[in-house]
C-alpha cells in the first residue's frame, strides 16, 4: 500500500486532514482534527491502480544487439505500434532507423536492413495511428519523409521514401500525427516554425509562426482542435492550429519547461522542467488560464529530462527520467490535490528514450494497462516493461479497459481543415485487437518546385540537402558566372565601339 506523496497537499476527502511529514509522521504545525487525535496512522487513498507494478520482459523477449543512436537530441528515438518497433540507429553517411516486426525478438544481426534515405541524422520517428505500415521521420537534412514498410518487415535496405516533404529551412526536430484526422502531419523545425502537411496532396497547408526559439515539444488535446507547445524561449503556449492563433501563453521565467502533455479531456496540461533551484519539477495547468500553475511539485535533483506519458483511460501519469532507470507513476484526479503518487519502477540501467505501445496492442488477458519499450544504449538493448494491475481473475476486466481511441480516423484532411472537430472513434478491447482498417496510403504526384504558405515561398532559402545537389548548385552557379562574364565582355566591346564612333564623329571634317 502506497502513500499519497504529493508534498503540501491534503486529502481530497478531508481538506482539514493533517499533512504527513516524511516517514508518515504528522507535521507538528498541522491542525488536529478529532480523527487525527485518535490515530497516528496515515490516510490511504482508495484506487484500483494503487498496486500497479512494472514487469520487465524476459531476455528472450527483448531486442538485443541494436546500435542505438548516440545523438544527444532530446527525443525518444523509438516508435512502436501493434506490428512494428522502430529505433533510430547509428549509421555512417546519413541517418537511418531499424524497423523490426514485434514477434522477431532476440538478437538482431549487424547487417539487418535499415531505412536509410536521409542525408542527415534522424531526429524523430512516429507511426501513422491509422495505417500501421506508414511511418514519418524527420532529419537534420531539413526534410520530413514518409515511408511505407512492407508486410512482414524489411528484406533489404530502404532508401526511397513514398513522399519527401521540404519546407523547413533548418533541421526538423519533431513530427506528430493528428490524433483524429488521417494524413495530417505536423512538423517543427529549428527555423521556429510548425508546418501542417496534408499528405493527400503532399504539401504544407498551414504554418504556425508564433515561436521565437526552438520548439521542444508538441501535444494535442483529445480531438486535435488544440496544440500545446513548449519552447526554448521559456514560454508555454496553447495554439489553435488551423489559424495559428495563440489562445493562451505562459511565460515561465522562474523555471524552464521542457515537455508538455494534454491530460485527456480534463482541460488540463502537465509540464515537466527544471526549477530555479535546478531540480526536476512538474506543474499542472488549466488550459484556459495559464497565468499560474494549479500545482507545482519538485521531483528530485537529477539532471536528466523528465518524459511525461498520460493514459487517458486509467487517468495515470508516468514520469520517466532520461539518463536514469526510474519510472514514477501517479493518478490524476479532478479535485485537489489533483496528483496522487502511486509507486515507482526502479532499474539500474539508464534509459535513453522510451517507446509506448498503443492501447490496442496491450495484453488484456494479463491486465496490462501500459507498455514501455526502453532503450538501453550501453547494452544495445530494447527492453519491454509492462505495467500490470494485479488481478486474480482471468476474465476481461471492463473497469480497467474502457472504450479507447481505435485505428479508424474520425475526419478527412479536408473536413478538419475546413474547421470540423470530432472526437476519436472508440473501440473495445474485449475481443482482442483485429486489423480491420482498409486504409491505404496513396502518395500524391507532385511537380511543384515551390511551396507557398501564407504568401511565403518556404523553399526559397532551403539549403542543399545532398552532396550531388550541392555540386549541381555549384555548377549552375559557375555557368551563371560564365554567362554574366560573357555578357559583361560583350558590353565592354560595345562600349569601346561606341567610344570610337563618337571620337570619329568629333574628328570628322563636318565638325571642323
Amino acid at each position: 500500500m502506497q502513500l499519497n506523496m504529493v508534498s503540501g497537499s491534503r486529502s481530497a476527502r478531508d481538506p482539514l486532514s493533517p499533512v504527513p511529514a516524511p516517514g508518515g509522521r504528522r507535521c507538528p504545525t498541522s491542525p488536529r482534527t478529532p480523527a487525527a487525535q485518535m490515530s497516528w496512522r496515515p490516510q490511504y487513498r482508495s484506487s484500483k491502480f494503487r498496486n500497479v507494478y512494472g514487469k520487465v520482459a524476459s531476455r528472450e523477449h527483448c531486442f538485443d544487439g541494436i546500435p542505438i543512436t548516440k545523438n544527444v537530441h532530446d527525443n525518444h528515438f523509438c516508435a512502436v505500434n501493434a506490428r512494428f518497433l522502430a529505433i533510430v540507429t547509428e549509421s555512417a553517411g546519413g541517418g537511418s532507423f531499424l524497423v523490426i516486426p514485434l514477434e522477431q525478438t532476440g538478437r538482431i544481426e549487424p547487417n539487418y536492413p535499415k531505412v536509410c534515405g536521409h542525408q542527415g541524422n534522424v531526429l524523430d520517428i512516429k507511426w501513422n495511428p491509422f495505417i500501421e505500415n506508414i511511418i514519418a521521420s524527420c532529419s537534420e537534412d531539413t526534410s520530413v519523409r514518409i515511408w511505407e514498410i512492407p508486410e512482414g518487415g524489411l528484406k533489404r535496405n530502404m532508401t526511397e521514401a513514398v513522399l519527401e516533404l521540404y519546407g523547413h529551412s533548418r533541421r526538423v526536430g519533431l513530427v506528430e500525427w493528428h490524433p483524429t484526422t488521417n494524413n495530417i502531419l505536423f512538423s517543427a523545425g529549428y527555423d521556429y516554425k510548425v508546418l501542417i502537411w496534408n499528405l493527400d496532396i503532399g504539401e504544407p497547408v498551414k504554418m504556425i509562426d508564433c515561436h521565437t526559439d526552438v520548439i521542444l515539444c508538441m501535444s494535442f488535446n483529445m480531438d486535435g482542435s488544440l496544440l500545446a507547445t513548449s519552447c526554448k524561449d521559456k514560454k508555454l503556449r496553447v495554439v489553435e492550429p488551423r489559424s495559428g492563433r495563440v489562445l493562451q501563453e505562459a511565460s515561465c521565467k522562474n523555471h524552464r519547461v521542457n515537455r508538455v502533455v494534454f491530460l485527456g479531456s480534463t482541460k488540463r496540461l502537465l509540464t515537466t522542467g527544471v526549477s530555479r533551484w535546478n531540480t526536476r519539477q512538474i506543474a499542472l495547468w488549466d488550459q484556459e488560464d495559464l497565468s499560474m500553475p494549479l500545482i507545482e511539485e519538485e521531483i528530485d535533483g537529477l539532471s536528466g529530462l523528465l518524459f511525461p506519458f498520460y493514459d487517458a483511460d486509467t487517468h495515470m501519469l508516468y514520469l520517466a527520467g532520461k539518463g536514469d532507470g526510474n519510472i514514477r507513476y501517479y493518478e490524476i484526479g479532478s479535485e485537489k490535490p489533483y496528483l496522487s503518487y502511486l509507486m515507482e519502477f526502479r532499474s539500474p540501467a539508464p534509459q535513453k528514450g522510451l517507446g509506448v505501445m498503443p492501447k490496442h496492442g496491450l495484453d488484456v488477458s494479463a491486465c496490462e494497462v501500459f507498455r514501455f519499450y526502453k532503450l538501453v544504449t550501453l547494452k544495445g538493448l530494447i527492453e519491454p516493461i509492462s505495467m500490470i494491475v494485479p488481478r486474480r481473475s482471468e476474465t476481461y476486466q471492463e473497469d480497467i479497459y474502457p472504450m479507447t481511441p481505435g485505428t479508424e480516423p474520425a475526419l478527412t484532411p479536408d473536413e478538419w481543415l475546413s474547421g470540423v472537430n470530432r472526437d476519436p472513434i472508440l473501440m473495445s478491447l474485449k475481443e482482442g485487437y483485429k486489423r480491420t482498417s482498409k486504409i491505404v496510403f496513396k502518395a500524391p504526384v507532385r511537380e511543384k518546385r515551390s511551396v507557398v504558405v501564407n504568401g511565403i515561398d518556404l523553399l526559397e532559402n532551403v539549403p542543399p540537402r545532398t552532396e550531388n545537389e550541392l555540386l549541381r548548385m555549384f555548377f549552375r552557379q559557375q555557368d551563371e558566372i560564365r554567362r554574366l562574364k560573357d555578357e559583361l565582355s560583350q558590353k565592354d566591346i560595345r562600349i569601346r565601339q561606341l567610344q570610337l564612333e563618337l571620337k570619329n564623329l568629333r574628328n570628322s571634317p563636318k565638325n571642323n
